[in-house]
């Protein structure tokens, strides 16, 4: 019972040790970028092996993992003496190994220029469809200045002419108002009573 009991607890600390180790020992992967440009680039990148190759060196080159193996190879190279002082066989193969590992610095340099470049081409295409966007609504806008223009001309339009026709109306009826009383003054036979006849008329009545 006592050691089904004590081995969960010998497990869980093993796999502790050892994502420890790993997480000292082995190089993490790089994060996947968000950005569609530069994962549209990773993709188109790594269809080469050359390309690929180079990454994984670079990768593990720039790693702590490296510093670690160096370490111990260097500590055991002496150590044991492998070859005696000053070294010429190790000087040598760390001095090819520069050489070769400054070339993939260049690679790896020329890779972050290459993901800057394509994210500076991908921003100014941004720029120029922004751009176009702009210059469309600049155009809208002006076309629904000159629409509001001509609706507000339209709308002159429309009030003067009601004033004109309010006026117009005016003049009808008083012309309406006239025609009445000119026909009022009009006699049995179409024509205006003189003041003759109209001081005979009231005469009469008296003789």
């Amino acid at each position: 019972m006592s050691t089904a009991t004590d081995s969960p607890p010998e497990n869980a600390e093993s796999d502790r040790h050892h994502r420890r180790l790993v997480r000292w020992f082995v190089p993490r992967p790089l994060p996947q970028p968000l950005n569609p440009a530069l994962v549209k680039h990773s993709q188109e990148r790594a269809q080469d092996v050359q390309n690929r190759v180079s990454d994984k060196i670079t990768a593990f080159a720039g790693s702590m993992t490296f510093v670690y193996i160096h370490v111990l190879w260097f500590a055991l190279w002496i150590g044991l003496g492998v070859e005696k002082y000053p070294f010429g066989l190790l000087t040598m193969i760390v001095s090819l190994e520069a050489i070769f590992l400054s070339t993939f610095v260049m690679i790896s340099q020329n890779r972050a220029d290459a993901k800057r470049q394509v994210i500076a081409d991908q921003q100014w295409k941004t720029v120029q469809t922004e751009d176009q966007q702009n210059q469309e609504l600049l155009d809208l806008s002006k076309r629904i200045l000159e629409l509001t223009k001509e609706l507000r001309s339209y709308a002159d339009t429309v009030q003067t002419e009601d004033k004109q026709n309010r006026e117009l109306l005016d003049l009808s009826r008083q012309t309406l108002t006239l025609t009445k009383q000119v026909n009022s003054r009009l006699t049995s036979d179409g024509r205006p009573e003189s003041d003759s006849s109209r001081t005979a008329g009231a005469a009469a009545p008296t003789g």
